[in-house]
């Protein structure tokens, strides 16, 4: 059977939605970011440890955007302008000289009664798929910011505490002169397919029984994404692959990974299992892994997940239950 998304459409990639203009021209103007700063109609993301301030909604939710009088002092990032030349910052709570403003600036937001407008502090995995495509941009690129600064503080050649610049995109060592950029780690995900149409579903060990996903792993130095495809899935599995095909991607800023999705045909069907990567590994035909799922016996990634797009497509319609 023909895989149905050949075109590389995987649908909705909840987390690689954005409409902002990164603006990366004005983040060395350090006049323009200070005007910006001080405009009254700029708003604010206050980011601590991937958890923003969000106003749910009924089935929806909302970002609580900050004017920057409101806002804790600490390290500042640019995120970009909208479509009417508003400019968004992020600032990290965590870097805050008042190490209390986060929670400060939670108490009199949150309504004494819950229910609609609650205001709640929540991270990407929980309301990545509530968010629209300005809030779920802003997030994130806030939180995929906030988590390489919080690493990076200090300079990798001679140990200094680096300086943030250029609106939080680089830190620059002031003994060295060193400039240190945010990085972004690639890894590979993808969906493996039999002769007979069957996909693969895999548990590590650290996951609860039923929980099941798609492969991936990180790139290695030197590796092309196919040759990296092939040599997880050997890895993990002892199933030989070919036909890698590329699907799409999406950053996922747990730290810092951009997931990069694949669909590949098994050669081999056998399963060689790393007991230090993989707990059990099961190949589902479609009517198969439906029984699985209405049964409680399988449960899939969450819809802001790349992995469920990816099982998704092979199934050819929307599937209900998470972990």
């Amino acid at each position: 059977m023909e895989i149905a998304a050949q075109e590389g459409l995987l649908g909705p990639l909840l987390l690689a939605r954005s409409a902002i203009d990164r603006s990366a021209v004005l983040r060395g103007d350090t006049e323009w970011l200070e005007r910006s700063w001080a405009d009254a109609a700029t708003r604010v993301v206050v980011v601590d440890d991937g958890q923003a301030l969000i106003r749910r909604n009924g089935e929806d939710a909302e970002l609580v955007l900050l004017s920057t009088a409101d806002a804790p002092e600490g390290e500042r990032y640019l995120l970009g302008l909208d479509a009417e030349g508003i400019a968004y910052f992020a600032v990290a709570a965590s870097s805050a000289t008042d190490t209390g403003s986060f929670n400060r600036i939670v108490s009199p937001l949150d309504p004494s009664e819950p229910g609609e407008g609650q205001i709640v502090t929540a991270g990407l995995r929980q309301v990545g798929s509530l968010l629209g495509d300005l809030d779920a941009g802003l997030l994130v690129y806030a939180v995929a910011l906030e988590a390489w600064h919080s690493t990076h503080e200090y300079c990798p050649r001679c140990g200094s505490r680096t300086e943030v610049r250029a609106g939080g995109h680089v830190r620059v060592c002031p003994k060295d002169d060193s400039q240190h950029f945010p990085r972004v780690d690639p890894a590979v995900i993808m969906l493996i397919h039999d002769d007979d149409d069957r996909c693969l579903l895999a548990r590590g060990p650290q996951w609860p029984e039923g929980r099941l996903s798609v492969l991936a792993g990180f790139v290695e130095p030197g590796e092309s994404l196919e040759q990296a495809v092939a040599r997880e899935v050997s890895e993990e599995v002892g199933v030989r692959v070919a036909d890698a095909r590329y699907m799409g991607s999406q950053p996922w800023p747990f730290p810092r990974s951009l997931m990069l999705g694949f669909f590949a045909r098994a050669t081999s069907t056998e399963f060689v299992l790393d007991s230090e990567e993989i707990a059990e590994a099961h190949w589902f035909s479609r009517a198969e892994l439906l029984a699985a799922m209405e049964s409680g016996e399988v449960r899939l990634p969450s819809e802001v997940s790349i992995a469920r797009r990816l099982i998704e497509t092979w199934y050819g319609a929307p599937l209900t239950g998470d972990w």
